[in-house]
């Protein structure tokens, strides 16, 4: 049942019905008339329908050209089937050309408007009078090469010569539709081939059919009768020959010359016949033709002059434009030849360059050309220049510096086309003077590799350049130095950011005064500077070159305060040299160089650092420990630990110091190999909130079991400074149910120089909330009596280093009297730390020191074991005896 659907069964076996109808008519022993009749008619009637189908579905489809042309051929068809069924009864009449004939005919215009229906619109875009031209010198050079070798012997018999208007007619139909058809890259293009087909068949079948009427018998060829009925039963399937797709038509050229072609053959023909014996009785016919023909050449040749001529006018107005165009836009137009001498120059010359066009004038360009631009505008010219073979570039960009009237050389940029002119191969230049953006190229490429506050190379160019040296031969020569400003951050808070680039530039001005030209120095970042050597060596001479050009880099920023806002800044750097290896890659030297520089830092700067391989192990090993920490943060691998602090005189233990403990996979890792990491990473901030709120929960459980026990806690600068530290203080101490005056948070001597105003304002705002205060390790840092004086502390904590000399030391014992008699005086607690032997704490005793911790008190220990310290009610100096 799909298959009746579909409209190709139906029609594929209207054509099978069709083509059995041919052979029956063929079988029959009939006059070639009337088979010719009754084969066109059924073949006429199958193509009719096909064509008509196919346009319904076309147009179910919105294709509606296709449907149109389908529907014309279709009616072109059932018209010129009717003609022909009414053939036979029409021979008798005695008129020339008979109303059968006249169906033909109509039904043969209406199939050539399908046929050239088919073809795309840009297949006639030339003009129409081309296409009618060639259409009637085709026509007419195949009627005179038939009239030559066919016709002439059959009418020579005959005084009908009006019989020839129908195939006239047909071959002028074909002829027309033609060359478009052939031309046409449309999707319709096979069923136009079709319709011309079947075009071509009826004109064949009209000529014989007419030779036949000339003919003694009256009967046409059979076989010339029936190409008609096979074409339109081609014709019929090909709206179901697949799908519509472009097609590729023949090349224009071709197309254009098949009409010449034919005339020539015409020619030929017509001249072997008039030397072989004439054509025959119509002689008088082939002058008026071919006449005909020649007139319409002198015609077509005719209006292609004009259309030459009015071509011409338009390039050359157009050149005309492009000129004033170029010119308006700045550019300098001129012309010359393939040897560069200079034919015209446009006015724009004077106005950029300063030279009179006229004083140009066949003067050669090289000689205002850069020499080193000469070779490549040379290779250029001659290339355009036409060559054996034709093959030569239409266009060309040049790049040249001309030698302006001044003297100067300005960069320009040219275009160079082909300018074929009154028989000359000339060049037509147009060239726009590039100095601006030239500059501007120049000046972005400067500030893309140059620092914009000190004028100094950056960092992009820094390794650049690096990388240049190292590839060369002998790269192990080669040095880096790196340096860094100590304390540049507080320059921009005290004086501000403007005033701080301005010291910035000082510094780079300094630095470029102490080294070499040939050394690269760039600012690499913030206040850091990065020096190359390019011959820093690894020989020990050239190494101590490096190293004494180091010092002498660290004197330059160091030696005299800078000048900054009316006021004079004093800094020091720290510098930190690496040396090239063979194999080293760049970014390793960089590296090492500024690993060497943060290791100078750290030992307090003002010093040079020479990179050796542990340190980068230490930067490792730094690294990889920071990323524990967050892991063992997040994992809640910390533990605290309390070590008690007990009254002297009593032994009652009043205080436990709260330590941080990190089992790290059931490892212990002391605190003095992570503390420093925690601290430059900034996770002793997180660290020791969680320290915080563990300890006060702890302690407060005590207090709750009617222990009178405080809680010391150590303090970083980073957790002091952190945003809101006083806020998580209270907050801690809210949650816990722990009163401020039971903890005491613990600082160094160096916290309360370094920063001082903010740690101090930070410190009054925690005694205000009650929180007791305490210096730790006193008598190591800077605080002087008049801070403590002004600072709101409660208790001093002796260092151990003091209380180890005890009893061994006279000067360490004369200092930790000293101390504790100051604590005394000041009213301020002292606390001993570091409590190892007995004699040290009789000593402490004897001077009245009031508390002191130490492993000969109690060791740290969990909370189970101060809870079990504090059960027994076993005090732990009774056993000290």
């Amino acid at each position: 049942m799909n298959g009746l659907r579909d409209p190709r069964v139906p029609l594929t076996a209207a054509a099978g019905l069709g083509a059995v109808a041919l052979a029956a008519a063929l079988l029959v022993n009939g006059s070639s008339v009337v088979v010719t009749a009754v084969a066109g008619v059924v073949a006429g009637l199958v193509a009719a329908a096909g064509l008509l189908v196919g346009s319904v579905r076309a147009a179910r489809r919105s294709r509606r050209r296709r449907a149109s042309s389908l529907r014309r051929l279709a009616f072109g068809s059932i018209i010129w089937l009717t003609g022909e069924g009414v053939r036979p009864i029409a021979e008798g009449t005695p008129f020339v050309l008979t109303f059968a004939d006249v169906l033909l005919l109509v039904g043969v215009l209406l199939l050539a408007f399908g046929c050239g229906s088919t073809a795309r619109r840009t297949a006639y875009g030339r003009s129409l009078l081309h296409y009618a031209a060639g259409a009637y010198v085709g026509a007419a050079s195949l009627f005179m090469i038939c009239w030559v070798t066919l016709l002439a012997p059959v009418y020579a018999r005959t005084d009908e010569p009006g019989s020839l208007a129908s195939p006239v007619v047909c071959l002028l139909a074909t002829c027309a539709v033609a060359p478009a058809v052939l031309a046409s890259r449309s999707p319709e293009r096979r069923m136009g081939l079709g319709a011309l087909g079947v075009l071509a068949a009826i004109t064949v079948q009209e000529f014989a059919t007419s030779v036949g009427r000339a003919a003694a018998d009256g009967q046409p060829s059979l076989i010339a009768g029936m190409l008609a009925p096979v074409a339109f039963l081609l014709l019929a399937v090909t709206p179901w020959s697949g799908r519509a797709r472009p097609r590729r038509g023949w090349p224009a050229a071709v197309v254009d010359a098949t009409p010449l072609a034919l005339v020539a053959v015409a020619t030929v023909v017509v001249a072997v016949r008039v030397v072989t014996g004439g054509p025959g009785p119509w002689t008088p016919a082939l002058p008026v033709v071919a006449g005909s023909v020649v007139l319409v050449l002198l015609v077509k040749v005719f209006v292609l002059d004009i259309s030459t001529a009015s071509m011409r006018g338009t390039l050359e107005s157009g050149e005309r434009q492009l000129v004033q165009l170029a010119e308006h836009a700045g550019d300098v137009v001129l012309v010359v030849d393939h040897d560069g001498v200079i034919r015209e120059m446009g006015a724009g010359v004077e106005a950029m360059y300063g030279y009179r066009p006229q004083d140009l004038l066949g003067q050669p360009i090289y000689g205002y050309v850069h020499p080193e631009d000469v070779p490549p505008i040379q290779t250029a010219l001659r290339g355009m220049a036409a060559d054996e073979d034709g093959d030569r570039p239409g266009a060309c960009r040049l790049a040249c510096r001309v030698r302006a009237a001044d003297g100067t050389w300005r960069p320009a940029e040219s275009v160079a086309t082909r300018h074929p002119r009154e028989g000359e191969d000339l060049v037509l230049i147009s060239t726009r003077d590039v100095s601006d953006q030239v500059a501007l190229r120049n000046q972005v490429t400067h500030l893309t590799f140059h620092d914009g506050v000190t004028g100094l190379p950056n960092r992009a160019y820094f390794e650049e350049r690096t990388r240049e040296v190292l590839a060369r031969r002998g790269a192990s020569r080669a040095a880096v130095i790196f340096m860094d400003l100590d304390g540049f951050t507080g320059v921009n808070d005290s004086v501000g950011h403007a005033s701080g680039d301005y010291l910035l530039s000082q510094a780079a001005r300094r630095l470029r005064a102490a080294v070499s030209t040939d050394d690269t120095l760039a600012r690499w970042g913030g206040d850091e500077f990065a020096l190359l050597l390019e011959s820093g060596g690894s020989g020990s001479a050239d190494a101590q070159s490096a190293i004494d050009l180091a010092e002498r880099l660290l004197r330059a920023v160091s030696t005299e305060p800078f000048r900054v806002a009316d006021r004079d800044i004093a800094l020091t750097a720290s510098v930190g040299v690496a040396f090239a290896e063979d194999g080293l890659p760049a970014g390793d030297l960089i590296r090492n160089a500024d690993v060497a520089m943060t290791r100078a830092k750290e030992h307090g700067g003002r010093r040079v650092e020479v990179f050796a391989a542990h340190m980068h192990a230490d930067v490792v090993r730094r690294l990889e420990l920071a990323a524990d920490l967050q892991r063992a943060l997040l994992a809640e691998q910390f533990a605290v630990e309390y070590q008690p602090v007990v009254d002297l005189a009593t032994s009652r233990i009043t205080a436990v110091e709260a330590l941080v403990r990190w089992w790290s996979g059931g490892a212990f890792v002391p605190p003095q190999q992570f503390l420093g990491a925690a601290e430059d990473t900034g996770l002793i901030v997180p660290l020791g909130e969680w320290i915080l709120r563990e300890a006060c929960r702890e302690v407060a459980a005590w207090r709750a079991s009617s222990w009178d026990i405080g809680l010391s806690l150590n303090l970083s600068s980073r957790q002091i400074t952190a945003p809101r530290f006083v806020e998580t203080v209270e907050a801690a101490l809210a949650d816990s149910g722990l009163p401020a005056s039971a903890l005491t948070l613990e600082v160094i001597e160096e916290m309360l120089v370094e920063d001082a105003e903010e740690v101090i304002e930070r410190l009054t705002s925690l005694r205000a909330l009650g929180v007791r205060l305490a210096i730790d390790d006193f008598g190591t840092g800077y605080a002087s009596l008049a801070l403590l004086r002004t600072l709101p502390v409660d208790i001093i904590k002796i260092d151990p280093s003091f209380v180890s000399g005890l009893g061994r030391d006279e000067a360490l014992t004369l200092l930790t009297r000293t101390i504790v008699r100051l604590g005394h005086d000041l009213g301020l607690t002292v606390v001993a730390e570091g409590i190892e032997r007995p004699e040290q704490l009789d000593l402490l005793r004897e001077m009245g020191c009031s508390r002191g911790q130490g492993y000969l008190v109690a060791r740290p220990m969990a909370p189970r074991g101060v809870d079990t310290l504090m059960r027994t009610d076993c005090p732990p100096l009774q056993n000290t005896a």
